[in-house]
């Protein structure tokens, strides 16, 4: 698995998905809505932490430099 997001991305992935977990658990949002982006917030974050897209992958899409 070959690191393919650069640290811009990684950090931006980790921002929304911390947004996205603090608007779940504060009640902002709710219901069938809510637990897909729980869901989203914690495959941004499993990204971000890994540094591995796998949509980018196919594509041959890469933000590294």
């Amino acid at each position: 698995m070959k690191k393919n997001m650069s640290n811009l991305d990684r950090i931006l992935r980790a921002i929304a998905a911390v947004v996205l977990g603090i608007l779940y658990f504060s009640g902002v949002i709710t219901g069938t809505l809510g637990i897909v982006l729980l869901v989203i917030a914690g495959i941004l974050l499993a990204t971000s932490v890994v540094a591995f897209c796998p949509l980018y992958f196919p594509f041959k899409f890469s933000t590294r430099k």
